[in-house]
Parts: structure tokens; C-alpha cells; sequence
């Protein structure tokens, strides 16, 4: 779901803001082109996940099973004054990089613990990646422009399997370098492909240590045997709704 949710802002998604370099648009001006695909995408990965899942859903152990009320705090309060900058102002980057570190602030996170859920040194390395990339594709007329001459679905299917290949952040630097010509289906490529496996997004990543933090055991290879179907029906049908 952080992956088919995150085509609604420039913010939801690092893939967005660089895909975004060659188009300077609002927030606002951002989701009124992707809302059709993000509505698809978000109700294709639900009715997804709760077919699949029905039986543990619909299981007696998870219906009597204790469940924590949700009491909207700061984090909620952030997120929506996060929002509401990314759709109302054009450069949104600092006022919401000050609504986060007040949140945290509230909060009284400790340094050590933000540190350690952002885990900086994976994010570190994927960045060095992209970068690295980025600045050979600028060099490498052929490889900056891979995305330059391909139609819509080639563009969003290429957009895919690099970004289960490198990684999505790096995938964009790449195919992103230079004006793609069509950007919004490289933007559903890079965001929906990564569905496919766990290489795809960071996001995929930081849920696999969390869970196993957490003395849960997921199965990489069910992410992707569950993922293909998954994006093959959420991304032919955000492409059609967009």
C-alpha cells in the first residue's frame, strides 16, 4: 500500500520529486493529474490484499482480538499540516521540514530512535546510487534518454523493472535524466512497479527490518509471487485511468 498510495503528492515518493525536475508544478496542480490513477491504484491494492487475505481477516483470533484505539496525535496532526503546505505553496520543502522536526520535538522523540527508524545509512546508499547514476546517465546520451522516445505502457513498464532492478530512487535518476516523454506513466512505473519485489522501494525494505524486528518472518518470494499479479492489474489499469 506505500507504494500504490504514494502517486498522490510530489512528497509521497522521492521517485516523484525527481521525475518532477523537468515539470515545476504545485502540489495541487500534481494530484489533479494523478488522482484518477492514485483512486485506481489504492482500490486495486485493497480489493488485492483483502481477497488474498480474507480468511486471515475474517479469522475469529483477529476479530476477539484486543485492538488498540486510535487516538490522533501529533504524527496525524503533522501529516495533515504537511498536506496542506505540499497543496498551497509552491516550494514546499522547508515549511515542511519544519512541521516535521516540531512534530518530533512535541513528541520529545529521542535523536537516537528517529535515527534509527530512518536508518540513514540504508537511505545513504541508495541516494550515493542514484546519484552515481544519475550523473552517468547525463553523460551517456543513450542511457539518459531511454525513456525519451518510448510510448506510455513501454515507458510505465520500463519505469518497473528498473526500479526492481536498481531500485526505484535510482531507476529515476536514470531514466529521469533527461525530459521523459511521458512522465506520468514513468511516474506510475517507478511507484506501482515496485510491487514486484522487495528491491523496489526503500519502503519495501524498511518493512522487511520492521517486521523482522518484530519476530515477524515474511517470505520475499510471496511478496513477489503476490506483487506480479498485483501490479500487472493495478498498473494496466491506473495507465487507462490516467
Amino acid at each position: 500500500m506505500a507504494n500504490s498510495a504514494s502517486l498522490l503528492l510530489p512528497g509521497s515518493n522521492l521517485t516523484n520529486l525527481i521525475v518532477l525536475a523537468h515539470d515545476h508544478v504545485s502540489g495541487s496542480t500534481f494530484a489533479g493529474r494523478l488522482w484518477p490513477a492514485w483512486v485506481v491504484a489504492v482500490a486495486v491494492t485493497v480489493a488485492f490484499v483483502g481477497i488474498v487475505f480474507r480468511r486471515e481477516l475474517t479469522s475469529p483470533d483477529v476479530a476477539t482480538a484486543e485492538r488498540p484505539l486510535f487516538r490522533p496525535g501529533v504524527g496525524a496532526l503533522a501529516v495533515l499540516a504537511a498536506t496542506v503546505l505540499v497543496l498551497a505553496l509552491g516550494q514546499p520543502a522547508l515549511p515542511v521540514l519544519g512541521v516535521g522536526l516540531a512534530a518530533a520535538a512535541a513528541a520529545r522523540l529521542p535523536v537516537r530512535e528517529m535515527l534509527r527508524a530512518a536508518n540513514p545509512l540504508l537511505l545513504g546508499g541508495v541516494l550515493a546510487v542514484a546519484v552515481g547514476l544519475g550523473t552517468l546517465a547525463r553523460g551517456v546520451s543513450g542511457l539518459g534518454a531511454l525513456a525519451s522516445h518510448t510510448g506510455r505502457w513501454t515507458t510505465a513498464w520500463l519505469g518497473a523493472g528498473a526500479a526492481v532492478l536498481v531500485n526505484n530512487l535510482p531507476a529515476a535518476s536514470v531514466l529521469a535524466a533527461r525530459a521523459p516523454a511521458h512522465p506520468r506513466a514513468l511516474l506510475l512505473g517507478l511507484d506501482l512497479g515496485p510491487n514486484l519485489a522487495i528491491t523496489g522501494s526503500l519502503s519495501a525494505v524498511l518493512w522487511l527490518q520492521v517486521a523482522r524486528a518484530g519476530g515477524a518472518k515474511p517470505s520475499i518470494l510471496r511478496y513477489s509471487l503476490l506483487g506480479i499479479p498485483l501490479v500487472g492489474i493495478s498498473l494496466t489499469l491506473a495507465l487507462l485511468a490516467s
